[in-house]
């Protein structure tokens, strides 16, 4: 899948540096991956939610999430925020 952007990943791990290693591990699976549907990732990502229209990722043990748009259509995966558990659960990534 094409992912947009890295860019989001590699500034929340700069805040946070123990995010690096899981957000990398996510790129490269998901970047080397053309998931025809939700079900299809969840087989992969076991922890991961369907918050519509966006899919949740566990990251880091459940210590961050992962709120990404997949676009199975277009083979694409366009990032919308990276969060730490406190942020995600404030419920401010959905306005």
């Amino acid at each position: 899948m094409h992912i947009i952007t890295k860019t989001r990943l590699m500034e929340f791990w700069a805040d946070y540096p123990d995010a690096e290693g899981p957000l990398k591990e996510w790129h490269r699976i998901v970047s080397k991956t053309n998931f025809a549907d939700f079900n299809e990732l969840r087989a992969t990502f076991r922890s991961a939610d369907h918050v519509a229209p966006y899919t949740v990722f566990n990251i880091g043990g459940n210590k961050y999430r992962l709120i990404v748009k997949m676009e199975y259509r277009y083979c694409t995966a366009y990032i919308r925020a990276v969060l730490t558990h406190t942020q995600y659960d404030r419920n401010k990534w959905k306005e």
